[in-house]
């Protein structure tokens, strides 16, 4: 679920069933990405993608509800800070690579991936590979719904 405009669809079905307000973080190299996002979102969103420090945006996680996001370094601060995560994976494992220290779900595409930018992907590299494309918004905003209602068992199953 890589795509500015499938975060946007998450972000507003969950705001819609939730009422929780969204805040985008991510380093410089992704402020495009987090622009489309906003102009995509029915939702209000506040951008601060580029403009924390690794302290503050640490701190911030920390408050957070929740983290959703893909496997990255904020994903994991989130989750080293206790903040319930729902990590989306693509290529990489998440029984490896997955969040440690707290309540979490990663939802991942079945594997062998079905490959959806054979023109893109280049394997062994996860930065080049296209497999977290093909989760599905539905599936992201249940495990959000299911960490929310702490029914984290609930959604495992289903994914």
């Amino acid at each position: 679920m890589a795509q500015p405009e499938r975060f946007a669809l998450a972000i507003d079905e969950i705001s819609r069933q939730t009422g929780l307000d969204f805040l985008l973080v991510g380093g410089p190299d992704e402020r495009a990405s987090a622009e489309r996002v906003v102009a995509k979102a029915a939702s209000p969103v506040v951008n601060v993608v580029g403009a924390l420090s690794l302290a503050t945006l640490l701190a911030v996680l920390g408050q957070a509800r929740l983290f959703l996001g893909n496997e990255s370094g904020p994903m994991h601060m989130a989750a080293a800070a206790g903040t319930p995560v729902v990590g989306l994976f693509g290529l990489t494992d998440p029984a490896v690579w997955g969040p440690v220290g707290g309540v979490s779900v990663t939802p991942r595409p079945s594997m062998p991936c079905e490959c959806v930018a054979r023109d893109l992907c280049r394997r062994p590299d996860p930065n080049k590979a296209c497999c977290v494309r093909r989760l599905e918004v539905k599936a992201v905003v249940d495990a959000v719904l299911a960490i929310l209602s702490r029914k984290v068992k609930d959604v495992e199953h289903a994914l």
